[in-house]
């Protein structure tokens, strides 16, 4: 039997000309009561709402199609898997078995990475900062060292000066490929002879090696023309550098910036439409190597590297929040407050993220606002939504939800949630455990004349 819903008056709602239709859906018809095979239900009675889920399979099922979608077409390729993305330790246990090395832009993401059992060698350190320490350990394990500036490569010459080695380097670069908006805050500059300059730099000291080039366009790129001017690029400085004499360069680094079948706000078609495939990424790489180093055997071809992160883990990863509260806005529209806001779901912010009822719901839909808990007007998960009328309990189901979440989450107003796994067989664990007031609070260190008494004076 249906459960009763509250009465609700009758109202008029005004006609909006801010809301499109087009390119939207409701989810009236689309429901979603399992994730991987595993009654959602289950997965909230035995870790609680909000739950982030992620699905083993779908995680290694992403990540070996995207990276046969590149070595089916070139003949010698590295998935460096981002951790920015999402650092948490069973995700990368997953793609580490899957064969991807780490990509880490900070001393706590190496760290991370080397905790988890990956060697040096498999670590492809890129990011703005990294403090000496951090690069003498680095350096002493053989990870691949990507410098992002002068003061950096200059601190990388004086470690190797004063253990009288070598260190190989691999330069950022950045220029403008005509698609995107440059990122140029990051790395060496082409156009105005930055990276040339510290190209000759590294080549005129005895303790350094230029290896490899990398750069990294920017982030949810929808036009694979874009990666392959990047390519015709930094292969033709490669060509310039060994022209003059320079030693070979061995590896090619794109970075990453694939994006996901998520739904960018402001544009109206649905990702199913918006967002390539990731075969045509692979070819507009591919065909540019191939066409850059025709000329040279292949055993001469660079090791192409990527490092895709939202592309291989945001749909392996689903939020579950449980309406809490409903609401009439003074606009006429239907208002929901759910238990996650965007403490926890943060890309909430820049994403329509598709969501789904976990069961049928009766009613008309209407144009729906999705409130998260925080008493901060930001904290909106859906600005506009079409949904039928929820009650306390029901539960919506956000995916794709696993890029960016899990690491840029924030404890602020309510605690963190857990994150459960679904693995390959069906069964389910806890991945991180939903945050307590100890968690919060052992950090906090008290002042002795504090220890004591209610606090007031």
């Amino acid at each position: 039997m249906t459960a009763r819903r509250a009465w609700e008056p009758p109202f008029i709602q005004p006609h909006r000309h801010d809301v499109s239709p087009f390119g939207r859906r409701g989810v009236d018809d689309d429901i979603q009561g399992a994730i991987a095979g595993v009654d959602i239900e289950t997965l909230i009675d035995r870790w609680g709402s909000p739950l982030f889920v992620a699905s083993e399979g779908r995680l290694r099922e992403n990540v070996r199609r995207i990276r046969e979608a590149f070595a089916s077409r070139y003949p010698d390729v590295v998935h460096g898997w981002s951790y920015k993305t999402n650092y948490l330790g069973a995700i990368c246990r997953i793609l580490h078995q899957e064969g991807s090395w780490a990509e880490v832009v900070s001393a706590f993401e190496y760290e991370k990475a080397r905790a988890l059992g990956v060697p040096g060698p498999r670590i492809l350190f890129n990011g703005p900062h990294k403090p000496r320490a951090i690069l003498e350990r680095a350096s002493a394990e053989g990870a691949r060292l990507h410098v992002d500036h002068l003061d950096e490569l200059a601190t990388i010459e004086s470690i190797a000066r004063d253990r009288g080695t070598v260190i190989p380097v691999t330069l950022r670069l950045n220029f403008d490929t005509g698609h995107t908006e440059p990122w140029s805050r990051f790395g060496f500059n082409i156009e105005s002879g930055q990276a040339y300059e510290a190209a000759v730099r590294v080549k005129a000291s005895p303790h350094l090696v230029l290896t490899g080039l990398h750069s990294h366009i920017g982030t949810f790129i929808l036009e694979p023309r874009a990666y392959g001017e990047q390519v015709r690029r930094m292969a033709g400085f490669m060509a310039e550098l060994e022209g003059e004499g320079h030693d070979a360069i061995t590896s090619l680094d794109i970075g990453g910036g694939l994006p996901s079948r998520n739904a960018l706000q402001g544009i109206y078609l649905p990702p199913e439409q918006a967002v390539p495939s990731i075969d045509s990424y692979a070819v507009a790489v591919c065909g540019a190597l191939e066409r850059a180093f025709a000329d040279r055997p292949r055993e001469r071809w660079p090791t192409l590297i990527f490092e895709s992160g939202r592309a291989v883990v945001d749909d392996a990863v689903s939020l579950v929040a449980s309406v809490v509260g409903t609401k009439r806005l003074p606009d006429g529209r239907r208002a929901v407050v759910l238990d996650a806001g965007v403490n926890s779901m943060l890309t909430a912010l820049w994403y329509d993220h598709p969501v789904r009822l976990t069961r049928p719901v009766p009613g008309a839909p209407e144009e729906t606002v999705l409130y998260g808990p925080l008493c901060m007007n930001i904290d909106v998960m859906r600005r506009q939504v079409r949904l039928p009328p929820l009650a306390v309990g029901d539960r919506l189901v956000f995916n794709p939800a696993g890029a960016y979440n899990n690491t840029q989450w924030m404890q602020f107003i309510e605690y963190r949630p857990a994150v459960a796994l679904v693995g390959e067989d069906g069964g389910h664990s806890l991945i991180r455990a939903a945050e307590t007031l100890e968690d919060v609070c052992r950090p906090e260190r008290m002042p002795a004349h504090l220890q004591t008494g209610d606090g007031t004076r």
